[in-house]
């Protein structure tokens, strides 16, 4: 039998996140949680482990303590076969500097690549939602003999100049790497469409060393994986994209097949939310074939009382809702909703606090929010400005352990 190739997992995962404030402010971006129980960083490393890849480093540095706890108190592996997943907050090897961008976070990690010895090299970010076999992009990596391999998601033409884009010939060869182009290129298959950079790559070992040395020489680089280093191997000829819709995922339905939110802003992390609570959800927490991973938190089940109710919502451990309604919500373990409470279209996060005929509508509560008696959110727009943060969309967010005003 064909040994397979030895392959090291790198995840970015040292992202500040500042348009999902007040979210980050006590927390790095791939921290942040989500979807009840999970946190950000949960869904790329469900996809490393899923598709066999045990070795996996973490790159930290922004308020890293509740990511690095998460990781390595939910993310242990067997170490009887070598296996482990490890967060690697920077750590000054090569001077008194921190990170300057995602390719100098892996330049001053070297040592993690020297040890291991891998083959190839996957390096993911840790910040989207979605689900996929990088076994496959790995597989088609190798065939095709590039240096580095690029997903790429199919976008329209006419929404594409928020990414990244990749202009790549029929044979999957990329031509440009264009940064929010105007005019972005069409695809050779399909010419209202065009690939947008997922931020996952694929590469040969001794390709990514190479040209990360050569950025680090270059004074005038912002040393950002997609920024600088793609572009200089697109320049080499040595870059390919892998399409994302040829990823076959095992228990996949049409309905969720190619799902990947990029939850970078506030109303996109509220609008992923969205996607969940469906009857028929956009992106199905529910396969069990290709399951997302977490550490869940010891309570008990979610209990509803008095006439207490929760519709197209979804609820976790340890909530109570008492003769209050609940409705295209997430509800993260120990909420408390009191009686006559209202609440819909809401992200409630860990032990919140919901009182007694409060109304809150398309908000995102973060950790240990206290809602008082009679309080409403979500109600009055301009009362709602003038107390707490409001994203473009008119999604009202209240950051970690803050007090709403009654």
């Amino acid at each position: 039998m064909r040994s397979q190739p030895r392959v090291l997992g790198i995840v970015l995962a040292g992202g500040e996140g500042k348009r999902l404030w007040p979210l980050t402010a006590d927390r790095a971006k791939p921290a942040v949680p989500f979807g009840g129980n999970y946190r950000l960083v949960d869904f790329v490393l469900s996809n490393l482990v899923n598709a066999g890849y045990l070795r996996i480093c973490v790159l930290t540095q922004y308020k890293s303590h509740s990511l690095d706890r998460h990781i390595t108190t939910t993310w242990r592996m067997t170490t009887e076969l070598g296996n482990y997943i490890t967060p690697v907050p920077a750590q000054q090897r090569l001077g008194p500097r921190w990170f300057t961008g995602s390719a100098d976070a892996i330049y001053q990690s070297l040592n993690l690549i020297y040890d291991d010895q891998p083959d190839h090299i996957v390096v993911f970010g840790a910040d989207h939602v979605y689900r996929m076999d990088p076994s496959q992009m790995v597989a088609q990596h190798v065939e095709s003999g590039a240096g580095v391999t690029v997903a790429g998601i199919r976008v329209p033409r006419s929404e594409a100049s928020a990414f990244g884009v990749i202009d790549a010939d029929e044979k999957g060869k990329i031509k440009q790497f264009l940064e929010k182009p105007a005019k972005p290129p069409g695809l050779p298959d399909s010419p209202d469409e065009t690939f947008a950079s997922m931020g996952n790559y694929v590469f040969e070992t001794e390709t990514l060393l190479d040209a990360l040395k050569a950025d680090a020489a270059d004074d005038t680089s912002v040393h950002d994986m997609g920024g600088s280093i793609i572009p200089m191997l697109v320049g080499s000829d040595s870059a390919h994209v892998y399409d994302f819709a040829d990823n076959d995922l095992p228990g996949a339905t049409e309905r969720d097949r190619g799902y990947w939110r990029d939850v970078g802003t506030l109303d996109a992390y509220y609008d992923a939310h969205m996607d969940l609570v469906a009857v028929h959800p956009i992106f199905n927490l529910y396969n069990r074939r290709w399951p997302i991973f977490t550490n869940h938190p010891q309570l008990p089940p979610a209990k509803f009382v008095e006439g207490g109710m929760a519709q197209e919502s979804a609820v976790s451990n340890g909530v109570i809702v008492a003769n209050a309604t609940v409705r295209q919500s997430i509800l993260s373990p120990g909420v408390r909703v009191y009686a006559g409470a209202y609440v819909e279209g809401c992200v409630v996060m860990d032990n919140v606090s919901i009182g007694r005929g409060a109304v809150i509508r398309r908000a995102i509560l973060d950790k240990n929010v206290v809602v008082p008696d009679g309080a409403h959110i979500g109600v009055d727009a301009e009362v709602d400005r003038q107390r707490y943060q409001v994203s473009a969309e008119g999604v009202v967010v209240l950051g970690k352990g803050q007090h709403a005003l009654a």
